[in-house]
Formats: structure tokens, C-alpha cells, sequence
């Protein structure tokens, strides 16, 4: 079941409180839906939730038989979360947002924070997640342009959420509008997912309206993110040194917030440099965030892979490479959820492992390990079958080196970074497949 970032329901593995019947009928159905609309409380809302999620067959007749009733906005607010989040489980997003726009709309006539956050907060992180940005950008703009003011006279504490999705309390407002304070953090997905769908000259002008009115490094952040995006790597290299410099000069945060965005930031650059060939660049600020961060694997696993990729100190390479993994190893274990039957390596540490072992020409190991990353749900990703595509063709096995770059090229993703690989991964299935 997915984790949500945003939403206040979190719902994992817990007590299962409802019987579900595979083969129930409609009267049964008409039952459970009235159980549904009078849930009250967290636990017996993620009882019924991990119900549906455990019986799809029995959900689908139940989300079925509930749309009607979600139409005619006959449903509860937590019958219609619970029902929208068992449909997200099916992947039937058009269901999902019937349920959710339930949840949407008594969040609004209700003018509350909490529900207006979780249900339109939920559904574009949904969107987004599942990379469906138009239906992304749909719902922000919604929500941007939401009116939830009464235009009466109050004082209104002022929550916010603000850029980082956290909630912040700020200075008392006469105005009960409260979609506005949603708005800091939704216009950044907003602008993220419009650049997400190639409208990068669109994304930047959202991005500079808001530096017109108030050229704050916050915002300047975002600029580079959709400048890297677009392509426009030395522009984003550029506002991103000067956000790092801004940051630091910055009053209104302690220390330890300054040090870390310093830290956000110093990465997102470096990432910015790889693609720019700027290898000394991006290894300054990798070897940086390693001494100031010597329990962070992704540091680690970062740096070792560039060094790897551009054939440089690969002995140092796989050290800081193994590090990552053991310390990933070692973080897991703490973990409240270790399960040391599931329990498995990161795909992408095992990724960079198998590729350094490459470069070393160690070929047999670097197979193992990289047919081991492929086998991480999560890592399933262009980049990691197409190293698998290289070793075997080292290896001079040219069937297995044609499957892993078709296989890479059915995960691409509409990153432009993924789309200049794949354009790279088609070059070499073709010519793996000519005649020899």
C-alpha cells in the first residue's frame, strides 16, 4: 500500500475490525456501505481500509456499488476517504477522485484545514506520484483558485502549510479563507508537475510571478529545479550556488535549518555538474556532504558511482560504495519494520556496486550484482538494466543484453534525463540486433 506524504492518514498494517464476505450481495453491499458512512476514529478507519486492500475482488464490488451514492454526495466524509483510497490501491483513479471530490467538497463547506489538506492534498500527491501530471496540475489549479472566504468579520489563527509541506503557525488573519493556506505548497507541485509534462518556458513564468513579487531564495530554489529540468544546466548551476550563498546569509532560520538546505541544495548542484560533465564540481560538493553527513549512505553510494562512471579512483570507488550499503544495512536493521525475511539491499546501491565491479572488469560479479538490483521493486529504472545490457555484452551474451535494454526501455520514464538514455539504450538494441 502506498505511503503518502501528505496525508494524515497514514494507513498500514493493522487489526483487521470489518468481515468481508467475497460473494456478498447486494443487500450485503448496501449494509457495509452504511457501516462505511458511520465510521468514526483512525483505527477502525484502517481496519476497514486494510479489509478492502487484503480482497480487491471484494473492494471493486464495493467501490462499485458506492459510486452511485457518491454522486447523489450521500457518502461520509471517512466512507468516502476510505473508498477513495481502496481505488488508489486498484489504481482506478477515476473512482478515486469520485471518492475524493466527496472529501473535497465537505472539506470546503466545512472550511476545515485538516480535511481541505488530507482530501486535495492526497489526490494531487496521488497524481503526481503516479506521474499522471495533467490530472496533477487540474487539481492544483482547483484548489489555487478555491474560494472558501465568507467575506465575515474574524480573527483566524493563521495555519499555513508552507513550501516544505509542514504546517506553520503565523500571525492571526481577519480572513477565514482557508484553501489560501494550502497554497504555498500546492503551487510547487503545481509548477513541478507542469514542467513534468514538457511546459518549461509555462513553468518558469509561474516560477518569476512569484520573484516579482518577493525574490526570496525559497523561490529561487524552485527556478532552478525547473531550470534543470528544461535543460538549462548552467542556469540551474548558477541560481543553485546562489541559493546556497543565500541561505547562508539568511537571519530568519537557526543554524541547524540553514545547514540542512545547504545540504538539499549542495546535492541538487551536484547532480546539475554530473550532467554538465563538471565532474570535479559535483565530486566537491559530494565529498562535502559525505564529512558532513559520515552516516548518510546516499552520499556515499553518490559519489563512488561518479567516480565510477567517469573511470575515475575506482578502488576508492567500491569503498565508498560498500559503505553505502553497509550503512543502509546497518539503518535498516534499527528499523521498527525490519523483517529479516523481506529484508533486501537497496537495488540502486547494488546498481552502483555492479557497475564499479564493471569498470574494473570484474564481469562475473557485476552480473550477479546487477541482476540483483533489478530484482528491487524499487529500482526499477533505465539506467540499472542498461549497465545489466553492457555487462552481458561484455560477457558476449547478446540475448541476455537485448532483453535487459528492452526491458529498460519498458520503464523508461518521461524524465528528460530517462529520454536521452533511451534514445542512447535504442542505438545499442539496434545494433545488437543486426546480423553479425
Amino acid at each position: 500500500m502506498a505511503r503518502i506524504r501528505f496525508g494524515i492518514l497514514v494507513f498500514g498494517v493493522c487489526t483487521l475490525l470489518t468481515s468481508v464476505n467475497a460473494n456478498a450481495g447486494e443487500q450485503a453491499l448496501k449494509k457495509e456501505l452504511a457501516v462505511l458512512n458511520n465510521l468514526t476514529g483512525n483505527d477502525p478507519m484502517r481496519g476497514t481500509l486494510k479489509a478492502l486492500v487484503d480482497n480487491p475482488d471484494h473492494a471493486k464490488k464495493l467501490i462499485a456499488h458506492a459510486l452511485p451514492a457518491a454522486k447523489k454526495k450521500e457518502l461520509s466524509y471517512n466512507a468516502g476517504l476510505v473508498l477513495a483510497l481502496a481505488a488508489t490501491d486498484l489504481k482506478d483513479m477515476k473512482s478515486a477522485e469520485i471518492f475524493f471530490r466527496v472529501c473535497m467538497e465537505q472539506g470546503a463547506k466545512l472550511q476545515s484545514f485538516e480535511k481541505l489538506k488530507q482530501s486535495y492534498g492526497l489526490l494531487i500527491e496521488l497524481y503526481y506520484d503516479s506521474r499522471q501530471y495533467a490530472d496533477c496540475t487540474r487539481i492544483c489549479k482547483e484548489l489555487l483558485e478555491l474560494n472558501t472566504d465568507d467575506d465575515k468579520d474574524r480573527k483566524v489563527v493563521g495555519l499555513m502549510v508552507n513550501r516544505r509541506g509542514e504546517i506553520e503557525f503565523r500571525e492571526p488573519t481577519d480572513r477565514f479563507d482557508t484553501a489560501q493556506r494550502l497554497r504555498p505548497f500546492i503551487y510547487e507541485i503545481y509548477v513541478k508537475a507542469t514542467a513534468r509534462q514538457g511546459r518549461y518556458d509555462q513553468a518558469v513564468k509561474l516560477v518569476d510571478n512569484l520573484l516579482k513579487k518577493n525574490d526570496d531564495w525559497i523561490d529561487r530554489q524552485l527556478k532552478a529545479w525547473v531550470l534543470k529540468e528544461a535543460g538549462r544546466l548552467d542556469e540551474a548551476a548558477g541560481v543553485y550556488e546562489d541559493v546556497i550563498k543565500q541561505v547562508n546569509a539568511d537571519d530568519r532560520f537557526e543554524q541547524k535549518d540553514k545547514d540542512r538546505y545547504i545540504e538539499q541544495f549542495r546535492y541538487e548542484v551536484s547532480n546539475v555538474y554530473v550532467e554538465l560533465k563538471k565532474i570535479d564540481r559535483a565530486t566537491e560538493h559530494l565529498e562535502f556532504l559525505v564529512k558532513k553527513r559520515p552516516n548518510d549512505p546516499v552520499f556515499y553510494n553518490d559519489l563512488g558511482y561518479i567516480l565510477a562512471d567517469h573511470d575515475l579512483r575506482l578502488d576508492e570507488a567500491e569503498k565508498l560504495i560498500r559503505k553505502a550499503i553497509d550503512l543502509d544495512r546497518a539503518a535498516r536493521k534499527k528499523s521498527p519494520e525490519f523483517n529479516p525475511k523481506t529484508d533486501h539491499d537497496k537495488g540502486a546501491y547494488l546498481d552502483s556496486l555492479g557497475w564499479v565491479l564493471f569498470k574494473q572488469k570484474k564481469l562475473k560479479e557485476a552480473k550477479d550484482w546487477l541482476i540483483k538490483a533489478t530484482e528491487d521493486k524499487n529500482a526499477q529504472h533505465i539506467e540499472i538494466y542498461d549497465h545489466l545490457g553492457d555487462v552481458y555484452m561484455a560477457l558476449g551474451d547478446r540475448k541476455g543484453a537485448i532483453q535487459a535494454w528492452q526491458k529498460g526501455i519498458e520503464v523508461v520514464t518521461e524524465s528528460r534525463r530517462d529520454q536521452k538514455l533511451k534514445t542512447a539504450v535504442e542505438k545499442k538494441l539496434d545494433n545488437a540486433k543486426k546480423p553479425k
